[in-house]
């Protein structure tokens, strides 16, 4: 099993991001926005009044072909890692 994050800010950033964070996992710069608009992330949002595009957090299982075999939309962080380990256990 592999944990992989994906951003649209450029490597350096996510460098600087990975090592304040202490996160253990890679992370994916996708700059053009091709693989986070294809995922469905880049999505309008609102905020103070202000519309404009951004992602939106989301996280997406994997499976051993290749093929998102689940999506969890609209994600906080609190709480949400037990509820990815939960649905992976009943499988």
């Amino acid at each position: 099993m592999a944990i992989l994050g994906l951003s649209a800010d450029p490597v350096k950033a996510q460098a600087s991001f990975k090592q304040k964070q202490k996160l253990n996992f890679s992370l994916l710069s996708d700059p053009t926005h091709e693989l986070i608009e294809k995922l469905g992330a880049w999505q309008k949002k609102q905020f103070m009044g202000r519309t404009y595009n951004g992602i939106v957090r989301s996280s997406f299982l994997i499976g051993k072909t290749g093929k998102i075999e689940h999506v969890w939309p609209l994600v906080k962080a609190k709480g949400h890692p037990a509820a990815v380990l939960e649905h992976i256990s009943q499988e």
